[in-house]
C-alpha cells in the first residue's frame, strides 16, 4: 500500500467531546462517531491525536475550479453566475454510486489530486478572478467543517456569496455554526425510503430532512435535488415522496431537481437514467402542487428552463450549465407581467471580459476540443509557468449565431487555474483555448456536473459516449 502525505498534518477540530481513557466522541455528524487514541472515525478524515479530535483534511482540496452555480443544482440564486467550486477529501457516507469517490472515500486518494489552500488563497482567487460565489461541494463539504466555516466567515467579509452543496449528513449542532456564513443550501436527498438509505448510502434518512428543515427555517436559500439511479429510484414513487416532503415540511416554492444518473463507483453495470422517467417524474411532482421542478444532467429539454408563475413568460433558458436571463429585469420583476420573479439577480456575476478577436502579434498556441456524444462538459486547466502576469483565451465555436467571443483569463505568476466550459448551444462544436507559449494546459473531460478527480482527455480512451473516468476496482485501496 502506498504511503500518502496529503493526511499528515493533524488540525484541531471542532464539535468535540472528550471522553474518559483519552477517549473523544466527534458531533460533526448523526454518527457521533466514539473515536479512541490513535483511530479514525467513518470519515477517515476525523481522528483522535493524543486523545483530541482532529481534523486530516485542513486545507487539502481538490483544484479549486471555476463553473457556474447550476452545476450545484441550484436555478434560482444568480443564473448563469460564474461560481468558485471547491472540493476536499472523505465523507460521512459511502454511496454504492459515488460519483466522486475517487476523493470521497480517503482510502483510495492520492497526493497527486490533493492541492494545498490557506482560506486566505481561496478567497483571494475568487476576488483576483472577479468570481461572486465559492461553492463548497464535490465529495461533500460536511467533512471539511472547520476550513469552511473559516473561509467562508472571510468570503462573506469580502462581499463573496457562500453556496453548500451536500447530502447534509450533518448534526443540528455543527448546522448552527454553518448558518451565520452560509447563503445557499443545495441539499442532495438520495430518497425517501430510509432502507434505500441504510443499503446504498450507508447513513440514515431522517438527519437529512431535519437538517434541511432547519436551514429552511432559517431563511436561507433552500434547493433539493435527488440523483434518479436507473431501475432503483427513477419511478414515480420517488417523485411523490419527494413533493410530498417538499410541500409538507418545506415549501411548494422550493425548486426541486431530479438529476440523471451516470454508472460509477460500485454501480456500473447499468445505464444511465432513460430521460423519459425523469419527465414523467417532473409531471407527477408539479402535478401534486409543486411549482418549481427541474431536471439535472439533461440537454435539449424545456424541464430546465423557468418561467413566470403569473403570465407564463419565459424567464431564464438554460442548457446544459449554462442559463439566460431572457425574461426578467433589472429589478427582478417578470418583464412581461412586473410579477416579483422567484429568484435572486446578483449583479456582475456572469462572463469575464472578452475580445472579438485574439491579439495581433501575440505568440499564441490554440488548441481545440470537440463535443461528442454525451460528452458535453470539460474542465480546461492552465499554468502560468513564468515569473510575469500571463493573459489566456478561451471561446465556444462552431454556432454562427452564438456569440463566438474570446474570453480573457488573467493569471498571475506560477498559477494554475481551473474552469469548466460546457456546451452552450446545440449547433456548438466545442471549446477552444489559446495560451501564450510560456503557460501550458490540460482537457479534463467531466460527465454531467463537475466531479473530481477527472482524466486527462489524452490518458483516456472512450467507450461510446462515456467519458474517461477513474475505474473503481474492488479490494483496492491506498
Amino acid at each position: 500500500m502506498t504511503q500518502t502525505t496529503w493526511n499528515q498534518e493533524p488540525h484541531p477540530a471542532r464539535l468535540e467531546e472528550r471522553l474518559d481513557d483519552d477517549v473523544v466522541r466527534c458531533h460533526l455528524s448523526p454518527r457521533n462517531c466514539r473515536i479512541r487514541p490513535g483511530q479514525h472515525g467513518f470519515c477517515m478524515v476525523r481522528a483522535n491525536r493524543d486523545g483530541r479530535l482532529v481534523t486530516l483534511n485542513y486545507g487539502r482540496s481538490v483544484h479549486a475550479t471555476e463553473e457556474t452555480i447550476e452545476t450545484e443544482a441550484v436555478f434560482h440564486y444568480a443564473p448563469g453566475a460564474r461560481i468558485l467550486s471547491m472540493g476536499n477529501v472523505g465523507c460521512m457516507l459511502n454511496c454504492d454510486y459515488c460519483h466522486n469517490w475517487k476523493t470521497s472515500q480517503a482510502r483510495y486518494v492520492e497526493d497527486k489530486d490533493v492541492y494545498h489552500y490557506t482560506p486566505e488563497e481561496v478567497v483571494d482567487i475568487a476576488v483576483r478572478h472577479g468570481i461572486k460565489v465559492i461553492s463548497w461541494t464535490y465529495n461533500d463539504p460536511v467533512v471539511w467543517h472547520e476550513f469552511v466555516v473559516e473561509t467562508a466567515a472571510l468570503a462573506k467579509a469580502a462581499g463573496i456569496v457562500n453556496l453548500y452543496k451536500s447530502a447534509f449528513f450533518i448534526s443540528g449542532e455543527a448546522i448552527e455554526e454553518l448558518i451565520p456564513v452560509i447563503d445557499i443550501f443545495s441539499v442532495s436527498i438520495k430518497s425517501l425510503d430510509p432502507k434505500y438509505y441504510r443499503k446504498i448510502t450507508k447513513g440514515w434518512l431522517e438527519p437529512v430532512l431535519e437538517g434541511t428543515e432547519q436551514v429552511y427555517r432559517a431563511g436561507k436559500h433552500v434547493e433539493v435535488s435527488t440523483l434518479m439511479v436507473t431501475d432503483l429510484s427513477d419511478d414515480e414513487k420517488t417523485a411523490r415522496e419527494m413533493a410530498t416532503f417538499v410541500g409538507e415540511r418545506l415549501d411548494p416554492s422550493i425548486p426541486t431537481h431530479f438529476v440523471r444518473f451516470h454508472p460509477d463507483y460500485k454501480m456500473t453495470d447499468t445505464i444511465r437514467t432513460p430521460v423519459d422517467r425523469l419527465e414523467r417524474a417532473r409531471k407527477v411532482a408539479m402535478d401534486m402542487g409543486l411549482n418549481h421542478v427541474y431536471l439535472g444532467n439533461v440537454y435539449d429539454t424545456e424541464s430546465t428552463n423557468t418561467w413566470c408563475s403569473q403570465c407564463g413568460q419565459l424567464q431564464v433558458t438554460r442548457y446544459g450549465l449554462n442559463a439566460d436571463l431572457v425574461g426578467v429585469d433589472a429589478d427582478g420583476n417578470c418583464a412581461s407581467c412586473g410579477t416579483r420573479a422567484p429568484l435572486k439577480l446578483l449583479p456582475d456575476a456572469r462572463r469575464r471580459s472578452k475580445v472579438q478577436e485574439l491579439p495581433a502579434g501575440t505568440d499564441l498556441d490554440v488548441a481545440s476540443f470537440d463535443w461528442h456524444g454525451d460528452v458535453r462538459a470539460l474542465h480546461v486547466q492552465m499554468r502560468n509557468e513564468s515569473d510575469a502576469p500571463a493573459t489566456a483565451y478561451t471561446r465556444r465555436y462552431g454556432d454562427p449565431a452564438a456569440d463566438g467571443s474570446w474570453e480573457i483569463v488573467e493569471l498571475k505568476p506560477r498559477e494554475s487555474f481551473r474552469y469548466i466550459a460546457a456546451k452552450s448551444t446545440p449547433d456548438e462544436l466545442g471549446v477552444q483555448v489559446a495560451i501564450p507559449d510560456r503557460c501550458t494546459s490540460s482537457l479534463h473531460q467531466v460527465f454531467d456536473r463537475a466531479h473530481f478527480p477527472t482524466v486527462e482527455v489524452a490518458a483516456g480512451t472512450l467507450n461510446q459516449d462515456v467519458s474517461p473516468l477513474p475505474l473503481f476496482q474492488p479490494g483496492t485501496r491506498r
